[in-house]
């Protein structure tokens, strides 16, 4: 086992047990288990909480850089949709997958479970 610091771990996209074998099949497809290790990856679901967090951390930086060039220079219209969209789609695309890999890390270091309702008797 690893001593790499878990976010380290998500961010490069190595497995998370063995800080080896690769998480990752394809730009956001797991694959079914470590190649070095063996861990099995059917515990991984980050559902939504890559997309939440880029939303926030994109939503940021463009909706800020956008309010604050809109305030000192007045473009267009055409300028902002010229220079934010693609900012926004590439800053999405570019920090998923190791924001993905993070959240996978994570589940696994703190044991992550569904959640569960115990009755009280």
């Amino acid at each position: 086992m690893t001593a790499r610091p878990v976010v380290a771990l998500g961010l490069t996209g190595a497995c998370p047990h063995c800080g080896e074998g690769k998480l990752f099949a394809g730009f956001l497809t797991l694959q079914p288990r470590c190649e070095v290790c063996g861990l099995s990856f059917d515990f991984a679901d980050a559902g939504d909480g890559p997309a939440v967090f880029i939303m926030m951390i994109v939503g940021f930086i463009v909706i800020g850089s956008a309010l604050m060039l809109e305030l000192r220079h007045h473009p267009p219209i055409w300028v902002h949709l010229m220079l934010w969209l693609p900012l926004a789609t590439f800053l999405a695309l570019a920090i998923l997958r190791p924001l993905k890999g993070t959240m996978i890390a994570l589940q696994y270091r703190n044991a992550a479970r569904e959640g569960r309702l115990e009755r009280m008797s």
